[in-house]
């Protein structure tokens, strides 16, 4: 399972923001022409307006990466090291040389936790042995330095992975990346540190999935599709026109094995919200909504209810 998990953590490619993140060449062409700061962030304003994007700079400007040429997701940040765009990016990794976010941050919990076991697993099973080499009960062999060594490199392992994973378990319950751990997230009301939690069961939902016997197992399945999150706040940002559930095109898994769901913002947060009902049932009670109230439409009353 440790090596599972690591060769999982390593190989899997970190996921990039969606093509309809990216400016479109004319856009990105006016971009380029315009000098000033206002010009630019009313491109980008008018961009980002049909785009599940509610977090903002610190300066309360539209978030945009002018090497990827794109309108940042939330929660998600340029990775120096790859050169590239990471969706939901904790940081990046040298011990697994690749960036962890959210295409493989589930993977990364796990290499901790597996480790952290095998670590305790020799430490426990290389403990008479030490005793007996401090007592001087073993035969005088080159053996006996083999054993002090591995007894004292497992335990400091242990040691540091203890309190490495603690922290990242920490991180999961308060739904928090080391990067948003740092430095809050900037909402539209400013900044809020707890803007994404939505209960310590939710939050890790969000990470592990619904299913728990998929928990313990290096397999993708993490909720959502890594572009836009649930918040636990209750104002509904007025620059962002809702976003019509399935326009967004599904997102294939690294690999190609496992489809992550489309799921908009605000779709997301009614079904974390309410209580985890399916999916199924969801678009169950849509269609008799629909059938119920065919003829009336108006767009007011439909976000204050969704809302």
């Amino acid at each position: 399972m440790f090596v599972w998990a690591y060769w999982r953590t390593i190989f899997t490619r970190p996921m990039m923001p969606l093509e309809e993140f990216h400016l479109p060449p004319a856009d990105r062409q006016l971009l380029e022409r315009e000098d000033r700061a206002e010009s630019v962030q009313e491109v980008l304003r008018r961009v980002a307006k049909e785009l599940p994007v509610y977090t903002r700079t610190a300066s309360g400007a539209i978030r945009f990466c002018d090497r990827c040429h794109l309108v940042k997701p939330d929660r998600c940040h340029h990775c120096s090291v790859c050169n590239k765009c990471i969706l939901k990016m904790d940081h990046h990794c040298p011990w697994v040389n690749n960036c962890v976010g959210f295409s493989n941050y589930k993977f990364f919990l796990l290499f901790l936790a597996y480790s952290l076991l095998y670590c305790l697993f020799i430490t426990a099973t290389d403990m008479p042995y030490f005793i007996r080499f401090w007592t001087n009960s073993l035969p005088d062999t080159q053996a006996k330095f083999h054993i002090m060594f591995l007894f004292f490199a497992a335990a400091m392992f242990f040691i540091s992975l203890s309190s490495l994973f603690s922290y990242h378990c920490w991180l999961v319950c308060k739904n928090r990346s080391t990067l948003e751990a740092f430095r809050a997230p900037v909402f539209q009301h400013g900044p809020n540190k707890n803007g994404f939690s939505l209960g310590a069961s939710k939050n890790i939902r969000q990470v592990f999935g619904d299913e728990k016997k998929y928990w313990a197992l290096p397999v993708f399945s993490s909720l959502g599709d890594g572009c836009s999150f649930p918040t636990c706040l209750v104002s509904q940002d007025p620059e962002q026109a809702p976003v019509p559930a399935g326009q967004r095109p599904p997102v294939v898994g690294p690999g190609g094995a496992h489809p992550f769901p489309p799921r908009p913002a605000r779709g997301s947060q009614t079904w974390l919200l309410g209580g985890g009902s399916s999916e199924t049932e969801s678009d169950g009670g849509k269609q008799r909504d629909s059938r119920g109230k065919r003829g009336t439409s108006n767009p007011g009353m439909t976000i204050e209810k969704e809302t």
